[in-house]
């Protein structure tokens, strides 16, 4: 069975798939980032609780992502991909009708755990369709969706908000996503290296147990948590920060910082086939350092300045998680899609845990307390990158799968 070959027209619609598949999951996910000084003014809470319209629903995806990599090979990975995406749109639609703000969690808890079916997913098929060659930039791609997604749900969601309100804004925006569901259904080629299969409960726990043999792999899925958490904490507190005296910024103009996510899809592509010449840890040391820098940027009092950093930042971000998620792949022989649900996993918990958790440096240390947070969680990345780099899967890793591997065919 052949390989999507990079210049085919089958690899132009496989791709197109994996760009609507991104572009549906951040858009729905991402709607009520925007609207969190909204939430905590109209429902009457606290910052930490209105970043739970956020943070329930990637703590909950993190934890159903475990067992929508083990479906996947049940189901399949394109009727999986394609059931979560127009279960995701009608949710959203549903979240604008919420009548109360603990309703509206509801709702997003329950888009958690259907959008759990396209991420892990995606990359396992990124990993297994697509020739080896053309990996590092297929992922940029479908990582490019994910920022346009984002974007597009930020950016129409203040938008939408200032001109309509929140819930016509929510309302569109699932409508938007019920079409790219559609076309994705109608354009991504069906599997050709993945085989259908049913796991008992104790298989499925053996399958992902044998990865944790793997440190080097351990080390690399680590990075997602710190990665994302460091990313949704400026996200999740920047409008609050943009929302005050001196800036006082209306919803439509904060919605439209989030234009700077157009780095992020020129960042996933360049940076990835970057990595393919130069090598994962090298570009993964340089992508953090952008990040970093972009932080330390936001410091400034100025506005522009301001931009600009997160602009950095989110450069940095996106080129980051484009290498890590190639580097699980390299690093993952075998059960790739377990391997990138384990990856996921932590990034999307490091997205509520620390997008949630860092609520408190907002109320008690201001703006520069966010970014000292995440300047932390960047620097605790570099000793992990360096174990990666200089311990590859060795005999005694193999040896124990393929242990692993014959227990499980015996089973």
């Amino acid at each position: 069975m052949s390989f999507i070959e990079k210049g085919t027209s089958e690899q132009k619609k496989a791709s197109f798939a994996l760009f609507l598949g991104g572009f549906v999951t951040f858009a729905t996910l991402y709607t009520t980032q925007p609207l969190m000084p909204l939430f905590s003014e109209q429902f009457g809470v606290s910052a930490s609780a209105a970043s739970l319209a956020l943070s329930l629903s990637t703590g909950i995806l993190s934890i159903a992502m475990i067992v929508a990599g083990t479906l996947s090979d049940a189901f399949g990975k394109k009727k999986l991909m394609a059931i979560s995406m127009f279960a995701a749109s009608i949710i959203g639609i549903l979240t604008a009708l919420s009548p109360t703000f603990w309703t509206l969690l509801a709702f997003r808890a329950l888009l958690g755990i259907f959008l759990a079916g396209v991420p892990a997913i995606a990359m396992a098929y990124v990993s297994e369709e697509f020739n080896p060659k053309a990996i590092g930039s297929a992922m940029g791609l479908y990582i490019s969706g994910t920022t346009i997604g984002g974007m597009s749900g930020r950016v129409l969601t203040g938008l939408l908000t200032d001109v309509f309100n929140w819930r016509v804004a929510l309302i569109l925006i699932g409508f938007t996503a019920l079409a790219a569901s559609i076309a994705f259904l109608f354009t991504l080629p069906e599997p050709r290296h993945s085989i259908k299969k049913q796991h008992s409960f104790k298989e499925m726990i053996m399958t992902y147990r044998i990865h944790f043999y793997n440190r080097p792999l351990l080390a690399i899925v680590l990075l997602g948590f710190l990665l994302m958490g460091s990313f949704v904490t400026l996200y999740n507190y920047i409008g609050f920060l943009l929302s005050e005296p001196p800036y006082s910024l209306t919803q439509t103009l904060i919605g439209f910082i989030f234009i700077v996510f157009l780095t992020g899809t020129f960042s996933a592509i360049y940076m990835g086939k970057k990595a393919d010449t130069y090598g994962n840890p090298l570009m993964l040391k340089w992508s953090i350092g952008i990040m970093a820098a972009g932080a330390v940027l936001t410091l400034l009092p100025l506005l522009f300045i301001k931009i600009i950093g997160i602009a950095v930042f989110t450069f940095g971000f996106f080129a980051a998680h484009s290498i890590a998620s190639k580097w699980v792949g390299d690093y993952a022989s075998f059960n790739k899609t377990q391997a990138s649900s384990i990856y996921l996993f932590l990034y999307y918990l490091g997205s509520s845990v620390v997008g949630s958790f860092g609520g408190w440096f907002w109320a008690h240390l201001h703006w520069i307390g966010v970014i000292s947070l995440i300047l932390l969680l960047l620097t605790i990345t570099l000793p992990l990158i360096f174990y990666a780099e200089h311990h590859r899967p060795g005999i005694y890793c193999v040896i124990k799968k393929q242990k692993r591997s014959s227990a499980m065919d015996r089973a």
